[in-house]
């Protein structure tokens, strides 16, 4: 296994609790089918009648704290008086470890020619190179070794799993991705199993003729493609063929892979502004409206184009809606109200989905008179079903997809289709029915998805609100179709104006396809059967996104349906077809190909964790919809204690009972558990509101690797002491309590949220250079921004953050907490090895309560 940085070959963390058998049955593992969560087996700790544990030992004798952790309701405390504490500093530290694959692989070209070769860490920075595999930042897998058979997939517990964001962003310095043009023909697929052309395909019979590799058919090659093999049996022209040589290449599709046959459209951007009385009086709607005026000059196009060819259209509503025609030819503006919500039409087909150049007059007229039209109103009340539905019937008379801006702050109370009530309820939290709360209201909604999804309408919700929205039901729509929900509670244009700007102009700029179908193809002997992510399903097969951008990714599960072979390992192909930003339809394509083994040690050698983390958040938040809370923590540490007992009875040597042996690569899984187990949606808590708690389990949905890992545990920079003639940013100490000073300055981000935390006894002078004002105590209380200032330590630290935004997917608005105010509360619910401000285990305590469990698997 390597030698492990101070944990000798396997890390073995020291006398760890030894806490002999504890007679009771162990639930045994999941049942199978699709996730890690299927069907409630029997429940595991946190039942009544779960005994007390036995004193442990912790290299000297150590009884842990009680542990009110993430079992509520389970009586999980160690008995036996606290002896010797175990060093904090000898547990797996997420900070060491990042910092040593950065150390080991950072700076470094990351050439993807090896099968199953496992990529760096998502937390280092390297420079990928295309060499036949896609870059991982398309693909990431759970394991880079499949297990060949299906019992020893079912024997180790561990997901077989891909999470694959096909649209990521590409750094400068690397290649972009070659489009390729087999002209009428279009792309080069297997007769049988219709897998696109890549490096998997073995050419024979003199190059007339090929092998497929994932369904071993043999395939004619057509005349105009022939080309002549070397001494090796490879093509003359393979590396003049992106798709013979490259693991990530687009084709050029042709009218077949349009819809009816036609060719696409560019697609249309539709901005859908709630003008009711709260939105005119917080004066959201004369940002939105200036905003606008410079932000349609930033729409997104094609490398290389002059412009955008993505067309807008402007719609205002409360209770009825307000479509308007600005077309270029106007002097003014014209509005048409449709007052009947219950049959949505759209009342102009000319002048409403315009290019932005041509009619920039009429708009910027359009977008100064907005706020004024509606500066008298007192209507509170609005409609939002029937504003999505405008939005998909304007869409489809335009014969284009395209993607809907929502500006929304309230529940929708008016009388009209997809009207909703007030159904938060407290007492459900921690019971059988808590579920419902996450359930968004069937009918009108669930039909609305399907509709976008058919016409490839995306939506994208900002929400205002000031109470409850029941945003479980309103996020719906967004989370099936590829869109993202934004949330700015009690916004007020004065604190929270850059915040919201920022997401708005990120949002509308990225890189985005619409109208998309991706299709995960494998070789034989497994096959894809479970997918997560902001998406759509007709069938089994077909991951429908109305609109995929760079920020999200889907994530895929593997099973075995056959054996798989050491020689030939195990490939994956997926397909996306979508429609690009200047309506052309393309196909992208990123192959992958891993090891198998009948060894599970090399299974373990080559988990990466981050993937796995992602894989479990996102089943875990699956299954809360159907299970109780306290099932899902329960399956969580069932499957964690399986993996690592099944790595302990099959891959370790022989070691102590009382030590806690834990694989290299996943020596990190038990935080990151720990810490999704702690997070708003599965932690049950009545202090959380359950639209916060509804907005993190759909934003995870479609989360990639890297999100997750940053979600899950948090930089914690210090920067009290940081080296201003430097460009380097300070390295990350833990997440806990314990490594923060009185006399510091720490930053603490995890892509959602972003603090700036003071000790009390910080240095007068730090606080006069980073405040201007000359110590803590001067502090006002609501100070919610930097100043500008012209020294070192201010230019530094507002560097940091302005860096730090710039890698996020969304803005983060900046909080400043002084030690001991309240807003800390906040601020430690992120100081993710601590015992959780909502209930949920120090990340100490969970690594003994796993270790008691692993124990419990093995006798």
């Amino acid at each position: 296994m390597g030698g492990h940085p101070s944990m000798g070959g396997q890390p073995s963390m020291g006398g760890h609790p030894s806490m002999g058998g504890m007679g009771r049955p162990f639930p045994g593992p999941p049942p199978p089918g699709s996730g890690v969560f299927q069907q409630p087996g029997p429940g595991a700790a946190g039942q009544p009648g779960y005994p007390q544990q036995p004193q442990g030992q912790f290299g000297g004798q150590m009884a842990g704290p009680g542990m009110a952790g993430p079992f509520q309701g389970g009586a999980a405390h160690m008995s036996g008086p606290p002896q010797k504490k175990l060093d904090p500093d000898s547990i797996p530290s997420t900070t060491q470890v990042t910092e040593d694959d950065q150390a080991k692989r950072g700076g470094q070209v990351y050439a993807t020619n090896l099968r199953g070769q496992v990529p760096p860490l998502v937390t280092t920075d390297f420079t990928v190179q295309d060499q036949g595999n896609a870059s991982p930042r398309f693909m990431r897998c759970t394991t880079y070794s499949f297990p060949c058979t299906a019992d020893l997939a079912k024997q180790c517990q561990v997901p077989l799993g891909a999470i694959i964001k096909p649209f990521a962003t590409v750094p400068k310095n690397e290649t972009p991705l070659y489009v390729v043009n087999h002209g009428e023909t279009g792309p080069i697929r297997c007769n049988r199993c219709k897998a696109y052309m890549c490096p998997y395909m073995q050419f024979i019979d003199g190059g007339r003729r090929y092998q497929c590799g994932f369904c071993n058919c043999v395939n004619e090659v057509p005349a105009f493609y022939f080309q002549h093999l070397d001494h090796m049996g490879r093509r003359v022209d393979l590396y003049e063929r992106p798709e013979l040589s490259l693991g990530s290449y687009e084709f050029e599709a042709t009218l077949d892979y349009c819809k009816n046959n036609k060719p696409a459209s560019p697609p249309a951007y539709i901005f859908m502004i709630d003008v009711s009385y709260a939105n005119i009086k917080s004066g959201l709607v004369r940002l939105v409206c200036e905003e606008l005026k410079t932000l349609l000059d930033n729409l997104p196009r094609e490398d290389g184009a002059e412009s955008s060819t993505v067309k807008v259209g402007f719609v205002t509503y409360n209770k009825i809606l307000h479509f308007y025609n600005v077309k270029s030819a106007l002097a003014q503006p014209q509005m048409m109200v449709v007052s009947d919500t219950a049959e949505m039409f759209v009342p102009l087909l000319d002048g409403f989905l315009v290019n932005f150049q041509e009619s920039r007059a009429v708009i910027n007229n359009l977008l100064d008179q907005i706020p004024d039209m509606f500066a008298d109103t007192n209507e509170s009340e609005t409609v939002f079903a029937p504003v999505i539905q405008a939005g998909v019937e304007a869409l489809k008379t335009a014969e284009c997809s395209g993607k809907l801006f929502i500006f929304h702050s309230s529940i929708p109370t008016a009388e009209a289709p997809g009207k909703l009530k007030n159904r938060d309820d407290k007492k459900l939290i921690n019971t059988e029915k808590e579920k419902t709360l996450f359930q968004p209201q069937k009918g009108v909604y669930e039909q609305l998805s399907k509709d976008c999804v058919s016409q490839g309408c995306s939506v994208d919700l900002f929400l205002f609100p000031s109470q409850y929205v029941d945003l479980a039901t309103m996020g719906d729509v967004p989370t099936h179709t590829g869109g993202s929900i934004f949330k700015y509670s009690n916004f007020q244009v004065y604190t929270n104006s850059n915040h919201f700007l920022s997401d708005l102009r990120k949002d509308v700029e990225k890189a985005i396809g619409f109208d998309a179908i991706m299709r995960v193809r494998t070789s034989t002997g497994f096959r894809a059967t479970n997918f997560f992510g902001a998406i759509h399903m007709n069938n089994t097969t077909d991951v429908e996104m109305a609109a995929v951008d760079c920020d999200k990714a889907v994530t895929v599960e593997f099973k075995h349906d056959d054996k798989l072979s050491e020689e030939t390992g195990a490939l994956m192909q997926c397909a996306l077809l979508y429609t690009t930003v200047s309506g052309q339809r393309r196909l992208r394509i990123h192959n992958l190909s891993l090891n198998c083994s009948a060894q599970l040690s090399e299974l373990y050698k080559s988990c990466e964790t981050d993937a796995l983390i992602n894989f479990f958040a996102k089943s875990a938040y699956r299954a809360m919809l159907n299970q109780p809370l306290k099932t899902v923590r329960e399956i969580l540490v069932n499957q964690t204690a399986h993996m690592l007992a099944c790595y302990r009875k099959n891959c370790s040597s022989p070691s102590a009972a009382s030590q806690l042996i834990l694989p290299d690569a996943m020596k990190l899984f038990p935080v990151y558990l720990n810490s999704l187990m702690k997070t708003g949606p599965l932690v049950g808590s009545a202090e959380l509101s359950t639209d916060d708690r509804a907005h993190q389990r759909l934003i995870a949905t479609a989360m990639g690797v890297e999100d997750t890992q940053l979600l899950l545990y948090p930089r914690l920079i210090p920067l009290h002491n940081m080296d201003v003639a430097s460009d380097v940013v300070p390295a990350p100490v833990r997440c806990s309590e314990e490594r923060l000073t009185d006399a510091g300055m720490f930053l603490l981000e995890n892509g959602r949220s972003l603090f700036l935390w003071l000790g009390q006894a910080c240095p007068p002078e730090l606080v006069q250079r980073v405040f201007n004002v000359p110590s803590f105590a001067h502090l006002p209380a609501d100070l919610s921004s930097l100043p500008v200032l012209d020294n070192p330590q201010s230019k530094k630290l507002r560097s940091i953050i302005d860096s730090l935004l710039d890698q996020r997917p969304s803005a983060m608005k900046l909080l400043i907490v002084k030690q001991k105010d309240r807003s800390e509360m906040l601020f430690r619910q992120h100081l993710v090895e601590d015992k959780g401000p909502h209930g949920g285990a120090s990340y100490m305590d969970f690594l003994c309560y796993v270790h008691c469990e692993i124990r419990q698997v093995l006798t």
